[in-house]
């Protein structure tokens, strides 16, 4: 029987070592959609104390005086810190905490949690809401995991029954329909220097199309494009990627393109845990956007929904009066600068399956339950010790409703250095506008991309 109650605090364990699909939820289970729960599967409630309100739609309209184009004026810019966690006081919280969270204050004592009142900002438009209902009664996993079916433009699992299920909520969700983002990336070293990678980002999200079928997709989930613009010894490189829903099935296309050569070749490393862009080894390919790609090395388990303070409303780290030096600081990002509340999430882990290889043997995901965005992830190496720490910073933004990152963080313990993806505060807002079609997103597109 499929759970369908909110107190999923117990473990709840589902390993998919079969080749069948899983049954969808009941019309009486989708009935809830809207009304104790969210029309995305939240708890519409607040907590039993307070401190988590209840869900009430999220932003759905700018505040007085934000610009279409423009960075994103802070909603909550009046509120004031409840209390700060630090090393100090850090065990008072910890059933609240990470093991992540808890390493970080461990190494790094001027790592701390300013905590703010949660603000239960997120929101999507109806008709993703509409197309949750909608898949809620058929949407299923398959090949063992490995794609979803019956699926289309809305959350697939609204009521998750595995960690699959709750990872495929995260993969497939709502972040826009076509999006071009200027963005900055910096591998910041133990001493606290560093050099911007200036980036652009293309998404194409064929997924969410209005009046698409799945189809009407050819296993196509997204399409990507990526141009690096700074330094000068990267510009003008180009990376494509055709994002395949099953990528065991038919794996991931891509391409790259070298200026110096100027030659277009596959990519095919592009996947699992190789490097990330001009990473410095810092991130795996998997680790962009929390998490992408093929589950397929992992075993998945839900441990269930957990009170905890997270990334949230991170308007802060946004703003266009910040300067990136006031971010980036040796061991880790500006804490003044972060906004953390509290919030309930979905507490997924994944162990590295016998004879699969992946440099992360565990990782543990916190995802939001009001988005099924990834927040929070602990990465352990091999030999089981917490190795990484990465942390979505969102916000919700108003040229389109919905949540996402406005900064990636990923801290590596071990070298005391960290990678931060996202860096905009002084660049063009991200474009939710953009008009695109196939053909921009051929290998011949590449050189014309490229050109410096």
């Amino acid at each position: 029987m499929r759970l369908s109650k909110e107190l999923m605090v117990g473990a709840i364990s589902l390993y998919l070592g079969m080749n069948t699909v899983q049954a969808a939820i009941s019309a009486e289970e989708v009935a809830r959609l809207g009304k104790d729960l969210t029309p995305v599967g939240a708890i519409k409630a607040g907590n039993a104390d307070g401190a988590i309100p209840a869900w009430s739609g999220g932003i759905t309209q700018a505040p007085s005086g934000f610009k279409p184009g423009g960075h994103h004026i802070d909603p909550y810019a009046a509120d004031k810190p409840r209390f700060t966690i630090s090393k100090d006081n850090a065990q008072q919280y910890k059933d609240k905490l990470s093991p992540g969270q808890i390493a970080m204050m461990e190494k790094y004592p001027s790592f701390k949690l300013n905590v703010y009142p949660t603000q239960r900002s997120a929101s999507l438009p109806p008709r993703i809401y509409k197309a949750t209902a909608d898949n809620a009664t058929k949407a299923a996993l398959s090949d063992n995991g490995n794609g979803i079916t019956n699926t289309i433009v809305g959350i697939p699992f609204p009521v998750p029954a595995s960690g699959l299920e709750a990872i495929w909520n995260h993969i497939v969700r709502f972040r826009g329909t076509a999006v071009q983002r200027w963005i900055n990336q910096a591998a910041v070293t133990a001493s606290g220097k560093y050099t911007l990678v200036k980036l652009v980002d293309e998404f194409d999200f064929q997924y969410v199309r209005e009046g698409v079928n799945l189809e009407d997709l050819d296993n196509i989930l997204l399409y990507f494009k990526q141009t690096v613009k700074a330094p000068a010894r990267l510009a003008g490189g180009v990376l494509l990627v055709h994002e395949t829903i099953d990528q065991v099935k038919e794996s991931r296309h891509a391409w790259s393109y070298n200026p110096g050569q100027r030659r277009v070749r596959r990519a095919p490393n592009i996947s699992y845990d190789n490097p990330g862009t001009a990473s410095d080894g810092l991130r795996t390919v998997d680790d962009f956007d929390m998490f992408n790609g093929a589950p397929d090395r992992y075993q998945w388990k839900l441990l269930g929904r957990k009170e905890m303070y997270v990334p949230y409303n991170s308007y802060k780290l946004h703003s266009s009066d910040v300067a990136y030096k006031e971010i980036l600081k040796p061991g880790h990002i500006n804490s003044d600068l972060a906004r953390y509340e509290l919030h309930r999430v979905w507490v997924v882990e994944a162990s590295l399956k016998d004879g699969d290889r992946h440099i992360y043997g565990k990782r543990v995901f916190y995802i939001d339950e009001d988005s099924w965005q990834i927040l929070m992830v602990d990465k352990y190496d091999n030999r089981g010790q917490i190795w990484r720490v990465s942390e979505g910073h969102v916000i919700n933004y108003y040229d389109q409703p919905v949540l996402w990152t406005t900064l990636e963080v990923h801290y590596d313990l071990q070298s005391g250095r960290y990678l931060v993806l996202g860096l905009n505060n002084k660049e063009k807002m991200y474009d939710f506008n953009i008009t695109r079609n196939k053909s921009d997103y051929t290998p011949s597109s590449l050189r014309r991309a490229g050109k410096r």
